[in-house]
């Protein structure tokens, strides 16, 4: 699915780390990385509306559509995980991360 991640973006305007970020929203570093790498299914509503409370932002600056974007890129949501808190144990392929 090409829809490109960029909370690295962010993360460097706001000059913040990622266990930074993780800790401020309340799910694991591992976690975020899925969600960041590009490899969640999807991100639940409550996980991304604190990643834009905490980043002072909007959806769309963590989130875009990269039309003609091949499977399986790294900057992509989609490519095989679910991003969220509910998962410590499974962040890699497959894992949820949210609230």
């Amino acid at each position: 699915m090409p829809i490109a991640v960029d909370i690295d973006v962010m993360l460097a305007r706001r000059k913040m780390s990622v266990g930074e970020l993780a800790d401020r929203v309340g799910i694991t570093p591992a976690n975020l990385a899925v969600l960041k790498n590009g490899r969640a299914k999807a991100v639940r509503f409550a996980t991304l509306a604190a990643l834009c409370e905490v980043l002072e932002c909007q959806p769309g600056d963590l989130l875009r559509w990269a039309a003609g974007a091949e499977a399986g890129a790294g900057a992509e949501a989609g490519a095989g995980a679910e991003a969220g808190a509910g998962a410590e144990a499974g962040a890699g392929a497959g894992a949820v991360v949210g609230d």
